[in-house]
């Protein structure tokens, strides 16, 4: 089964109910086996920017500039050639948004979140900064695959608040990590193991900061296999929730197997080309 065979992708984005712009950008190809969300932050219009340029840059560079390599395979310093790859394209996105933000003063000091879910020969690979979110739902299971580069995050690790105190910090949106505000930055990247009946999530902290992990693995679960009434089912709670911030999703569903096959990257990126 080929990607856009064994993946079912669903992309929402909305600017919630009390902001003026959508700072979210979000990118999903399930024949490229790619999804990529991004939370911009930065005063007038710049957060607007840095999301855009993240996942514009990397939608388009991700996959292009690999060559005859594939995604899979272990590289000669034995690193997987995905995750060398996401390092590379995501230091030069960064590059690319500090420097716009160097050079234009209203765009001064912009950033952005980023998490990319990557699909390939059975396995995803995921790169993080920031907030924003992956999960999981295997069987009944609902899983957070990521960990919040955050001050939150950070007070939760170490004891100092309660996750029931975390849930009204005023701290709560302070990113430890983020793409594009200093020249370098590093991403989390992680590999995890794909099974056919698996819902993957997307999410920007519009939703998560609106409901909690209970109410957003309910939501999953009663709509598993409708990822498209999934992710309007979980923007419109973040908006009954209050909307108070931009909310983005990606609603991932693996209805198959998709192994890789001898030649199986060229010959879909030259549908590409």
């Amino acid at each position: 089964m080929n990607l856009n065979e064994a993946l079912e992708m669903a992309v929402r984005t909305d600017p919630g109910l009390l902001r003026p712009h959508n700072e979210d950008a979000v990118f999903g190809d399930a024949a490229l086996g790619l999804a990529i969300l991004a939370d911009g932050m930065g005063g007038y219009n710049a957060g607007e920017v840095a999301s855009g340029m993240a996942t514009a840059l990397l939608a388009g560079s991700l996959i292009g500039t690999l060559d005859d390599r594939e995604p899979q395979q272990i590289d000669a310093a034995g690193v997987r050639v995905a995750h060398r790859q996401l390092r590379d394209r995501i230091d030069d996105a960064n590059a690319e948004i500090y420097f716009a933000g160097q050079n234009q003063p209203k765009f001064a000091g912009m950033g952005t979140t980023l998490v990319v879910a990557w699909f390939y020969d059975n396995l995803l690979t995921v790169a993080h900064i920031g907030d924003s979110r992956l999960y999981r739902l295997r069987g009944n299971r609902f899983d957070r695959l990521t960990r919040d580069h955050s001050l939150l995050q950070e007070q939760l690790d170490s004891g100092i608040i309660s996750a029931e105190e975390a849930r009204f910090s005023l701290s709560k949106n302070l990113v430890t990590r983020a793409l594009g505000v200093d020249l370098a930055v590093e991403p989390e990247i992680r590999d995890f193991s794909v099974e056919p009946g698996d819902v993957y999530l997307l999410c920007s902290d519009g939703l998560t900061d609106m409901a909690d992990d209970l109410e957003i693995g309910l939501a999953l679960r009663e709509l598993r296999e409708n990822p498209a009434g999934a992710a309007d089912e979980l923007v419109q709670m973040a908006n009954d929730g209050g909307g108070r911030d931009n909310v983005s999703v990606v609603v991932v569903k693996v209805r198959g197997d998709f192994p890789a096959r001898a030649g199986w990257w060229r010959k879909l990126v030259s549908r590409f080309e």
